[in-house]
């Protein structure tokens, strides 16, 4: 089946709209360890610093210095001018894999927060419940009940060091991106994160969680309803540690993580979105708009959820209406993924209008019919539907520098890093004060990103993205350069492999 990540949403990875200028507030935040942005970095009309004197007898290099390093300011602020960050078209659909609709026969979906957009004001039920179920059951500090959930705080992707109460975002390559480690809801100095990991920013294969997102003592958070789950397990270790008390990782950690799953083991959550259905479902009619779209256009439909079909028949009549049943060729409920692709062991069983269970053996899937668990190799093998013609949609994934020895050298090297560290500081703070891009460090992609490009083929803010394409509509995705690809790159620039005499000699070829 091709996959197709769905839900980066908007407000997530597009945090920066509304920036229209390049100076940054005076609350931006600062990173910790680098005090507040500076405008020099990315403001072209902010007052520069002239250069300090040149020492006796390094005039001329000094100055080449200055005017290079001057240079290289302009010519990143033209590349990459802060502006760029509200370019992003929320209604786009972007491509991990050429994927051409036209071949697409079959359309699966999730329904948490791919059918169904949760509105923000959940995250807040679901994190208020999930503390009170810490004190009142699991007999945690009267103290935590004083936290209330902070959606600024963690994003999606992040990884979580149980051993050491670590919240800190890795890129494609395991490396701690420095600045973005959290013990509780305090930054830890990039220092103390190299040290915990025996003196590098590098955690080993065997540290990180697996296939699933789940390691033996890191786990990655990957889907919308992590981020409460992340607030909550931060402001209990700031509890425990602002008030000296003694206590087990992992035991906390089990702990706040099956307090979250009895939110909706218990229903909670179900009581809550059904209780109000117009507070915190969004764009229903979109929804109905894309299935009937599809629909039109002859495809089949399938519906694969771990939720209860109680409360995806209510939200569907909700979005849908009473025939939503009659969109879909196969509804399958309670599936237990991520082991219903795995565990080939769970049988289908029907269900009735009640949600009553069939004691009968399924050597098939009608349409019309309700199916819970089950597996996809039973799924693959009563359906026949196989490779390309398959499309589904969910939310959940799985410096170098020469060294002068000069003084003027010198002050060149420290204005250019103190300048990087300063406009570091203010991208990430653009996307969140903490964390930054849910898709990059600074440099690398983030291992969120490597994942949604390994197991994704298109992504998107939401599910009504889809109106905006024909059926047919073929995405392709964009070419990204190699290191050697890119010829007039920034660091062939600095080091002065692309000679001017070179420039001139081949500027009859073009």
């Amino acid at each position: 089946m091709a996959g197709a990540g769905l839900r980066a949403a908007a407000r997530r990875w597009l945090p920066c709209r509304g920036h229209g200028g390049p100076r940054a507030s005076s609350s931006t935040p600062s990173c910790p360890g680098c005090g507040p942005p500076g405008p020099g970095a990315h403001c072209p009309s902010a007052p520069r610093s002239a250069p300090a004197p040149a020492p006796a007898g390094g005039a001329e290099v000094s100055a080449h210095l200055w005017a290079r390093y001057q240079d290289m300011r302009r010519l990143v602020h033209d590349l990459l001018p802060p502006e760029v960050c509200s370019l992003l078209n929320p209604a786009a659909i972007y491509a991990n894999n050429e994927i051409s609709l036209r071949d697409v026969e079959v359309y699966g979906f999730d329904y948490d927060y791919t059918l169904a957009q949760y509105a923000d004001a959940l995250h807040p039920e679901i994190f208020t419940a999930a503390r009170d179920i810490l004190i009142e059951h699991y007999k945690y500090p009267e103290g935590i009940r004083k936290y209330d959930y902070d959606p600024s705080f963690a994003i999606r992707g992040l990884h979580y060091d149980i051993q050491k109460s670590l919240l800190m975002k890795i890129d494609a390559f395991h490396y701690v991106q420095l600045g973005t480690a959290y013990r509780g809801l305090q930054p830890v100095p990039d220092e103390e994160v190299i040290d915990l990991y025996g003196g590098t920013q590098h955690i080993p294969l065997y540290q990180m969680s697996g296939f699933y997102g789940k390691g033996p003592s890191i786990k990655q958070f990957m889907d919308i309803f992590s981020l409460p789950e992340m607030a909550l397990l931060s402001c209990v270790v700031d509890h425990f540690l602002g008030h000296g008390l003694e206590f087990d990782q992992a035991h906390l950690y089990k702990d706040v993580t099956d307090a979250i799953r009895d939110v909706h083991v218990k229903g909670l959550m179900y009581q809550w979105i059904e209780r109000d259905m117009e507070k915190y479902i969004l764009r229903g009619d979109e929804t109905f708009a894309v299935l009937s779209r599809l629909v039109a256009h002859g495809k089949q439909l399938f519906l694969i959820t771990n939720s209860p079909f109680s409360f995806v028949d209510k939200g569907m009549r909700h979005m849908v209406g009473p025939d939503w049943r009659q969109l879909f060729d196969v509804v399958i409920v309670q599936a237990d993924k991520p082991s219903f692709f795995t565990d080939r062991r769970k049988p289908f069983r029907k269900l009735d209008e009640k949600g009553s269970l069939h004691w009968d053996r399924i050597t098939s899937l009608e349409k019309g019919k309700i199916y819970r668990q089950g597996n996809l190799y039973d799924f693959l093998r009563l359906t026949e539907w196989r490779g390309p013609r398959v499309l589904y949609f969910g939310d959940h994934l799985y410096s170098d520098l020469a060294t002068y020895q000069d003084a003027e050298s010198q002050q060149v090297l420290a204005a250019w890093v103190k300048e990087r560290q300063e406009l570091r500081c203010i991208t990430k703070a653009l996307f969140n004060a903490q964390f930054g891009s849910i898709f990059r460090t600074f440099h690398n992609p983030t291992y969120f990103s490597r994942r949604l490009v390994r197991f994704s083929d298109l992504y998107m803010a939401s599910l009504s993205c889809l109106l905006n394409y024909r059926v047919d509509f073929t995405f392709y995705p964009r070419r990204t350069p190699l290191q050697h690809e890119a010829p007039l790159w920034m660091d062939q620039l600095c080091t002065g492999c692309m000679k001017t005499p070179f420039l001139s000699d081949m500027a009859h070829i073009r």
